[in-house]
């Protein structure tokens, strides 16, 4: 896999780590299949009893509504900026500061 598509493989994990419940059961089961199992659309097909571009299709569907929501949303743009600034926060080796940081990090 290249640096491309496992960067593209953690975004989408994440997109549906936010927006997932937003998705229908299927959608959900499929991309979960793909992208935290790594089954490929032969396999997914298989399992679903369909075809491999039908999953192809579903997938693309997926990924689309997800970055429109994320579009819409920010939540996951606002949640990597949030990371940032803890990892700022934590560089400064404040004890107080990175008990505070640790918190706010467990409640992400």
């Amino acid at each position: 896999m290249s640096d491309k598509e496992l960067a593209q493989t953690e975004r989408m994990n994440l997109l549906i780590d936010f927006y997932g419940t937003l998705l229908t059961e299927k959608q959900r089961r499929i991309l979960g299949y793909y992208f935290e199992e790594d089954y490929s659309l032969s396999e997914i097909a298989e399992l679903q009893q369909t075809s491999r571009s039908a999953v192809y299709d579903l997938l693309k569907r997926c990924e689309k509504i997800l970055e429109d929501y994320e579009s819409k949303l920010h939540l996951l743009r606002h949640y990597q900026v949030r990371i940032a600034q803890y990892e700022k926060l934590k560089a400064l080796h404040i004890a107080e500061v990175d008990a505070l940081v640790e918190v706010c990090m467990q409640t992400e």
